[in-house]
């Protein structure tokens, strides 16, 4: 099993990062590679889930290790494939995905691409409780995450509604999952305010 791939990140693709040591390139497929944009012809350290199956072998890379766990807990999922989870954590953060389950919102874990209400109402059965103990900043069930976190469904509300804001002035999915993770941890919760700090970030990158 490859837990992590440490080299020289050469090239960014649509749906992958090429990183090369000691003379190997690994194509390392992930949720979204232009995160790495800025490490181009720098070394890096990308945390890899080694998916094999009889008939493929392909490593999956993430940013934090965080990530990773919650991919393969997702795979575990009835109804989720490599592909499916993925797509999930290339549009949510681990803490909001998390608060969405813990919270049984069904209505927003159906926005992801190819979860229906079945395939909803299994995750929320098979990883209710199971996420939080191994998230970084989880120290007992008293924790600061479910202080701050009670009003997340309201606030993922918001940032939908500011990301769809920022699509109707042209900007593309591409670009809005670059600057999701932002608006999710920023202190703010306002519309007008996750708009004008989206823009900045847009304009940024």
């Amino acid at each position: 099993m490859i837990a992590y791939v440490k080299g020289l990140l050469t090239t960014i693709e649509d749906e992958s990062i090429t990183i090369e040591t000691q003379g190997i390139g690994y194509e390392v497929l992930c949720a979204n590679p232009f995160h790495f944009q800025n490490d181009v012809k720098k070394e890096v350290k990308v945390h890899t889930y080694h998916y094999i199956r009889e008939d493929q072998q392909l490593l999956f890379g993430f940013k934090k290790k965080e990530d990773k766990l919650l991919f393969a807990k997702l795979l575990n999922v009835s109804g989720i494939g490599p592909k499916g989870a993925l797509a999930i954590l290339g549009t949510v953060s681990v803490p909001e995905f998390v608060s969405a389950i813990e919270q049984e919102d069904e209505k927003y874990l159906t926005r992801f691409p190819g979860v229906g209400k079945k395939t909803a109402r299994q995750m929320i059965l098979d990883l209710k409780g199971k996420l939080v103990i191994w998230l970084p900043h989880e120290e007992n069930e008293d924790s600061i995450f479910y202080q701050e976190d009670t009003t997340s469904k309201e606030k993922r509300e918001r940032i939908d509604e500011a990301l769809e804001a920022l699509k109707a002035l042209g900007y593309s999915e591409r670009e809005l999952k670059v600057v999701h993770t932002e608006l999710v941890n920023t202190k703010s919760g306002q519309v007008d305010d996750l708009i004008r700090q989206g823009l900045q970030l847009l304009m940024k990158s």
